[in-house]
């Protein structure tokens, strides 16, 4: 074959990559497999995407390209037979409360494109059917389609003064600055109940005085006497976090601030977001509102009645989007439906749809793990659409630890052995056939044959949920039980995660729930600082050497004053490609030489930085340090440094962090929301055994999943079905994995089944 038949990379040292060399036919399914920060993402993403839209991008005139984002040289010597590429990710879609499914997939504006041309009686141009613009939106609640308000019977403990405690939001009492407002006011005596306060008094502490009263909170940084102006409780939170995005706060203070917050639709519009103007507008009977609260399926079948030539092509379009959707097993949704309501699985199929009425070819589609929440019943469909988009001309690079992926692959690559720097090395490279003969930590997994739990733990008492009826649950009554491990399962979209994740948490709110949410990463973030113990090895320094915490920190006293504690340097070069260089005043190191000065237990605050988990286990003594770090070495982050920013981890890795960070919260319910995404098949072993010891402590452990390794190892299971959207929302399977094989009813069964035969 011809050299421009294959992408080739030599001297490849991206991250943990030990400069290899790798060769990647053109045209093919390529699965690139290995444990958990075996050096996947790194040489796949950070390397071959990074590279190829660099060289794309360098086409672009210099206007353009300061517009666009900007990628650094890979680590790497040589690259050649690279094609433009589109990069399908892990990335959250953008969930908030004005996002839907029609914005996130570029349908709604074609809908109300479609209504401003041939909807009776017309409202206007597009932006007049639109919820997020001034036009279309519903005056009372701007757009959103209800009203959030403050729940004053939750915010105040009417029995308690201030000082006891009666401002139930830790925001503005439990030691908050903001406390001072409320605990210092003259125009109330903070030592009262509420229940006794005068009318004055009880409006002067939700409302305000209706004469602005400055307080005088002590003085700031500067030496001046610090005023601030006086707000009641209920128009400060209104300010703070009721017209305000909250999604950027802080997850603890999010969480917090939702409990204080009464939603209702709004008695406007209905809950539609828009105005009676454009609800007015109807094409075959229905209005804009009514068609995007349709199922896809029903919706596409609608439009094709739409015979107004002008209307007839703009319907054409939508009918396409959403068949798209319907291929990859989307069509229960509508339109309407919020993202931040979505499944993990679904929110990734929803990202794919816009690639596959593209009939470009040549391309390089790269995907990072397009089953991660999915039933192999929908696995099944993004593996069809993989081989339409090789099939058609395209090169397909899929980052993957499925197995049902891997068996459709034309080539697979694995890296490994291990992870961090006992990985980075290519171990195989060949098809299917030989990597079953191989041996390797995949092969390995391939080869076997799935155990089912033959003796699953006994119980005699459980929580109880009652009629649960959100999203499309449909009346769901069911036992969880207490004190074993218990997977609920079922397609994507069947109501799993609003069974267990909404309905069960609002009932047992003093649940630890670890959702889908991915963590913030940045090069400050380190695995030391995100598990919170790195204050506690700030405070053991400055004991020892007499000082501030403060000089231990590359935030603060002690960052190096050159690079700011970054510990490199990334100079603004104008239009050129930026360039990271390692700070030469610290060598990387991030710190001053003050802090680097001092000592504990004979090593400075950077040598501590680089110690790993296993090794920092061994150094400290101290249980506020070791605890963290212990749940850290038990789902398999053993190897990784205290000092390594989040920012370089990859999905896999980050999702264990995560685990890690909510383990540790000691409580006796744990509810983890899909916690095997990204994680190689040993990596689940690993995650088992931990949740096993969380049982056998005395814990109830919940698990919404799909990966079968996992359900077939539960103590109980709960099947939701049958499908998804409108045809699911029932529980058609609850006991032991033996019975499940049984049931002929759940798709679940039936593939558990097919991997132990």
């Amino acid at each position: 074959m011809q050299s421009q038949e294959y992408i080739r990379l030599t001297g490849v040292s991206e991250n943990n990559l030990k400069h290899i060399n790798v060769t990647i036919p053109k045209e093919k399914l390529v699965v690139f497999a290995g444990v958990s920060g075996s050096g996947k993402s790194s040489l796949v993403f950070d390397t071959i995407a990074a590279e190829s839209c660099r060289e794309w991008q360098d086409t672009y005139p210099l206007f353009l390209r300061s517009r666009l984002p900007r990628y650094e040289h890979p680590a790497m010597e040589q690259a050649s037979g690279l094609t433009p590429c589109v990069v399908v990710d892990q990335r959250a879609l953008g969930a908030n409360a004005r996002s839907t499914v029609g914005t996130a997939s570029d349908l709604a504006p074609l809908l109300r494109l479609l209504f401003s041309r041939v909807g009776k009686p017309s409202a206007g141009g597009s932006m007049a059917y639109s919820f997020n613009h001034p036009l279309g939106m519903c005056p009372d609640c701007t757009g959103l389609g209800e009203r959030v308000e403050l729940d004053e019977d939750a915010m105040f403990d009417m029995t308690k003064s201030i000082n006891e405690g009666a401002i139930r939001f830790s925001q503005f009492s439990g030691g908050s600055w903001q406390e001072f407002y409320y605990h210092h006011n003259p125009l109330y005596p903070a030592d009262k109940p509420l229940c006794d306060f005068t009318p004055e008094e009880w409006k002067a502490l939700r409302i305000g005085p209706d004469k602005p009263l400055i307080m005088k909170h002590g003085y700031n940084n500067t030496g001046q006497e610090s005023n601030l102006p006086y707000e009641g409780v209920v128009p400060r939170f209104n300010r703070l976090y009721l017209n305000r995005n909250i999604s950027s706060l802080r997850k603890e203070v999010r969480e917090e601030a939702e409990r204080f917050m009464r939603r209702s639709p709004c008695r406007t519009c209905g809950g539609s977001g828009l105005n009676p103007k454009a609800l007015a507008s109807r094409i075959c009977g229905y209005n804009i509102c009514e068609m995007s609260e349709m199922q896809v399926s029903d919706l596409a079948s609608l439009l094709e009645k739409i015979d107004d030539p002008l209307g007839r092509s703009i319907a054409g379009q939508i009918i396409a989007g959403l068949n798209r959707m319907i291929s990859v097993g989307l069509g229960y949704l509508s339109l309407s439906r919020r993202t931040d309501t979505l499944s993990g699985g679904e929110a990734q199929r929803l990202k794919m749809v816009r690639h596959l009425g593209s009939s470009l070819s040549n391309i390089t589609y790269i995907f990072d793990e397009p089953t991660a929440g999915l039933h192999p019943a929908d696995a099944g469909k993004i593996g069809r659409l993989l081989c339409a988009l090789r099939d058609a001309g395209n090169s397909v690079l899929v980052v993957e630890h499925n197995r049902q992926i891997m068996e459709l692959a034309d080539v697979i690559i694995e890296l490994g052995p291990l992870a961090g720097n006992h990985g980075g090395e290519i171990v195989f490279e060949g098809d299917l056939a030989s990597m079953k003969r191989a041996e390797t930590a995949t092969a390995e997994l391939l080869r076997e044959k799935l155990t089912l739990n033959a003796k699953p733990l006994p119980w005699y008492e459980g929580y109880r949920i009652e009629h649960a009826k959100l999203h499309n649950l449909k009346d769901v009554s069911v036992t969880v039980p207490k004190g074993v491990l218990t997977a609920v399962t079922g397609v994507a979209g069947s109501g799993k995660s609003s069974l267990i994740c909404h309905a069960f948490t609002s009932a047992y709110p003093e649940a630890v729930t670890v959702d889908q949410k991915p963590i913030g990463t940045s090069s400050r973030s380190t695995c030391a600082t995100y598990l919170g113990v790195m204050d506690e090895i700030r405070k053991l320094f400055a004991k020892a050497n007499g000082v501030s915490a403060q000089w231990f920190s590359a935030n603060s006293k002690g960052a190096c004053p050159a690079c700011k504690g970054k510990g490199e340097i990334v100079p603004e070069i104008a239009f050129a490609d930026p360039v990271t260089i390692v700070c030469e005043e610290c060598g990387g190191r991030r710190f001053n030489p003050t802090a680097l000065s001092y000592r504990f237990q004979g090593l400075n605050i950077e040598e501590v930085m680089t110690l790993t988990v296993d090794r920092a286990l061994r150094f400290f003594s101290e249980e506020k340090i070791l605890s963290p770090l212990r749940t850290l070495q038990e789902v398999g982050l053993g190897y990784m440094t205290l000092g390594q920013p989040t920012s370089t981890l990859s999905g896999g890795e980050t999702q264990r962090l995560k685990l890690a960070s909510e383990l540790k919260k000691s409580g006796n319910l744990y509810i983890l929301d899909e916690p095997t995404t990204g994680l190689h098949g040993r990596d689940v072993q690993t995650l088992l055994a931990l949740l096993r010891r969380l049982v056998a402590q005395g814990n109830t452990v919940v698990v919404v999943e799909h990966r079968m390794e996992l359900i077939a190892a539960a103590d109980w299971i709960i099947d939701m079905g049958p499908g998804g959207g409108e045809h699911g929302g029932e529980v058609i399977f609850t006991g032991t994995p033996q019975k499940l094989i049984r049931c002929e009813a759940s798709l679940t069964g039936q593939y558990l089944r097919t991997m132990i035969e």
